[in-house]
């Protein structure tokens, strides 16, 4: 999916009361930020759910827009310690550039200017991984990150909106992610008032995953969205 490019692999762009935050940084996210108008000097932080490729590979190049080439050095990059160690993601010349680094680790808080976060479970991935639970102005929403699934995944992210990664259609026992049924499983354990499906593999674009989404609603009885290219969500459709 990401050497074709079906769907662009970019990463989340957070705006949330005047805290910018971009999530996983996929191939592709300087140019999709700048194609939608997302202006990345206004980032206040990065953050990596781990350090594959496809979630990774445009995290220096977004560094270097945040601080404009590091004349205006600003804004904190969140990730894994192991995507510092060995093969860093994170080129060490840029670090300079930021205000700080800080390391994702299972349990742990954090927060950026208005907006909290905690990494609440170690993911079931090849390399170190976490999700996130982002709390705002009374309200939550979470990201499911890759990861096979494991006892205690729902509970570590109640929230009112989920983000979930499905990459297989199928479970694969050698494969760390999750299926259409896990994700049907999930979401009615959690019981959000809106989860939107995302991170696509081959064999679920090919079954349609707005049909998918559609499939999951009428199961779960939660409303389920597939995300697509620039798809933008208010979280006052909570309300809806």
């Amino acid at each position: 999916m990401v050497a074709k490019q079906l769907a662009a692999s970019g990463g989340l762009w957070l705006s949330l009361g005047g805290t910018e935050i971009l999530v996983d940084p996929g191939p592709g996210s300087l140019v999709q930020a700048t194609k939608r108008k997302l202006n990345p000097e206004k980032l206040s932080a990065i953050i990596l759910s781990h350090r594959h490729l496809d979630h990774a590979a445009d995290v220096n190049i977004m560094v270097e827009a945040m601080t404009e080439g590091g004349f205006k050095p600003r804004g904190r990059l969140f990730l894994p310690s192991d995507a510092l160690q060995g093969e860093p993601v994170a080129f060490s010349y840029l670090r300079e550039y930021l205000n700080g680094i800080e390391i994702l680790a299972e349990g742990k808080s954090y927060s950026i200017g208005n907006v909290s976060f905690t990494t609440p479970v170690l993911h079931r991935h090849p390399v170190e991984t976490y999700g996130m639970l982002f709390r705002v102005g009374g309200r939550s929403f979470s990201y499911i990150a890759d990861t096979q699934y494991f006892n205690g995944l729902s509970a570590s992210y109640a929230s009112e909106l989920l983000i979930i990664n499905m990459v297989l259609a199928e479970s694969r026992p050698i494969v760390y992610h999750l299926s259409i049924a896990d994700v049907a499983k999930i979401v009615g354990e959690l019981k959000p008032k809106v989860a939107i499906i995302t991170h696509f593999g081959m064999n679920v674009w090919r079954l349609k995953p707005w049909q998918i989404a559609q499939d999951l609603s009428r199961q779960t009885g939660i409303k389920v969205v597939a995300a697509r290219d620039g798809m933008r969500f208010n979280l006052s459709q909570l309300d809806d």
